[in-house]
């Protein structure tokens, strides 16, 4: 069996290394570079100053003047004529230009440029510069020594093998210190259980493995995770009390108000009165399903099948929500519903698209249209409520099946909801064994699709 200290050590000993080394390579990579383009930058310069005296003067001083210059340092320069013939230059051997102007002759650039070289290999940076002087043209070539910078890299090298030993040197005595800290995973543990004796179950514990502390710590986590569940689930079921009876009750309030109306005569009165009383009968069904939901370990719908018409569910289910569309000045309208036996648990499937019509009405704008439709393919029962409002992004059109989640990018905050009405809408169909899809874009709209066998 590991020593813990010696398992903590080496993840930290192997983690530093790595970032160690990642760091190294990175400073030596940009230190490099930035010496190579401020030698770059130099030669440009130079060769550009050059060049410019070129044109204003082209004489035979002016050239032994610049070769004089460059002459004896880091720097030579070469001028050619329009030909490419070698007029001036400050190389002791001339030959060293020979693959640089087969580049030059291939290029045959017509403005101050850096020829592509690669440093590492050749002993020389390279710039051209083409002028013209009055019956004089061609091209001003600057080479700057690459043995700078290569001097620079070997002494970068010594420095970061020597912090490289340092680092080793630190760590092995971190190690030293690690070892006199093996009562620590025990206080972590100690301070996570008071924690959870306070109703805080989301301790953070380390991963331990192949000693006792590591099974102790396996198992406070999962006693943390199994209570963090059950109080997660606690706060699920009240919220799914709560949203699954606000519909109904909304509809009681609704029509409670609409049936206070004096200009109402009795038959109208009699009708939403009856409503209220449908949507009572329904809320106490609802409270007792709720009930039975509470009883059980896992929050799952059964369903009682029953065959009735396709066409006057769909509109019974929108004359009910009618009134609510209308208030918001939302047009609702039936398609593609054509009569046909519907086998489902009617209460049931009503939850299901009177969720699908309550959330196009929270979403949608006034002046806009939703559509319900209910038709058969092939085998199945398809119902569809179509809206367009804001819509829903690609990459949280399955999130919003989850248990309280909510689309914050494309709905705002303002529309309410604790992100259930979609997640039962899901449970629901697959209760029936069917499923449930979306199809969505930002600002054009959403089609919910619910498909029963």
């Amino acid at each position: 069996m590991k020593k813990i200290s010696t398992k903590l050590a080496a993840s930290f000993i192997i983690s530093f290394l790595i970032m160690d080394t990642l760091l190294m390579v990175y400073l030596h990579q940009t230190i490099t570079h930035a010496r190579v383009d401020e030698e770059l930058d130099r030669l440009l310069k130079t060769g550009s100053n050059h060049r410019n005296v070129l044109e204003d003067n082209y004489t035979e001083t002016t050239l032994q003047h610049i070769i004089l210059m460059e002459s004896g340092g880091e720097r030579d320069v070469a001028i050619l004529d329009d030909s490419g013939q070698i007029v001036q230059h400050s190389l002791e051997n001339e030959e060293v230009l020979t693959p640089y102007l087969n580049q030059l002759h291939e290029k045959q650039p017509k403005q101050d440029t850096i020829l592509p070289v690669d440093w590492e290999k050749i002993p020389y940076l390279v710039s051209v510069h083409p002028y013209e002087a009055k019956g004089h043209a061609g091209t001003l070539v600057m080479l700057q020594s690459t043995i700078p910078i290569r001097q620079l890299v070997n002494q970068l090298n010594i420095h970061f093998l020597l912090a490289g030993g340092g680092s080793i040197v630190v760590l092995f005595m971190v190690y030293l210190l690690l070892s006199k800290w093996l009562t620590r995973p025990l206080i972590r543990m100690k301070e996570a259980t008071e924690q959870m004796s306070e109703g805080l179950y989301d301790v953070d514990l380390p991963k331990f493995s192949n000693d006792e502390l590591g099974e102790l710590a396996a198992s406070i986590r999962k006693l943390s995770n199994d209570l963090s569940r059950v109080k997660r689930e606690r706060k699920e079921f009240l919220a799914s009390v709560s949203h699954e009876m606000g519909t109904p009750l909304t509809y009681l309030i609704g029509y409670a108000k609409v049936a206070q109306r004096t200009e109402l005569n009795d038959t109208e009165r009699f009708n939403y009165l009856s409503i209220i009383e449908e949507e009572a009968e329904r809320l106490k069904t609802l409270v007792k399903n709720l009930m039975d939901l509470a009883q059980m370990d896992e929050m799952t719908f059964t369903v009682t099948k029953s065959e009735f018409s396709a066409d006057a569910f769909i509109r019974d289910i929108v004359q009910l929500v009618q009134p609510s569309f209308d208030l918001k000045g939302i047009t609702l309208l039936i398609e593609q519903v054509r009569d046909f036996p519907l086998v489902a648990d009617r209460m049931r499937l009503e939850q299901i698209i009177l969720n699908l019509l309550d959330n196009a009405l929270h979403y949608s704008e006034t002046g806009s249209t939703v559509i319900v439709r209910a038709f058969q393919d092939k085998k199945h029962t398809v119902l569809q409520v179509q809206d367009s409002g804001c819509g829903i992004a690609v990459e949280n059109q399955q999130q919003i099946f989850e248990k309280l989640y909510r689309v914050e990018k494309s709905r705002s905050r303002s529309f309410g909801g604790a992100g259930l009405g979609l997640a039962t809408v899901k449970e629901l169909t697959e209760a029936h064994g069917g499923t449930i899809e979306v199809q969505s874009e930002l600002d054009k709209g959403s089609i919910f699709t619910v498909r029963l066998k």
